[in-house]
């Protein structure tokens, strides 16, 4: 089974295709909406791990993810 044949692969090639054609401006606008996108999925991860956390906890712990996840990336250079 070649790469491109593993189940889900085509509609990773579909995302591909159409960032491929979004205009420049498109591509600029994309990246703080992925980055909001990332957090609202990193609340709701935290908020299913800590379910009595209120919203200035899960914040905190928002930030704190942020932080190691820079500390990591910052490693990587």
């Amino acid at each position: 089974m070649s790469d491109r044949q593993r189940p889900g692969d085509e509609l990773l090639w579909d995302k591909v295709r159409q960032a491929r054609r979004m205009s420049f401006e498109d591509k600029f606008l994309a990246g703080p909406r992925l980055f909001d996108l990332a957090c609202r999925l990193m609340r709701d991860g935290i908020r299913m791990q800590h379910p009595d956390a209120d919203e200035a906890e899960v914040e905190r712990l928002l930030r704190e993810r942020l932080a190691i996840q820079r500390r990591l990336e910052a490693r990587r250079s």
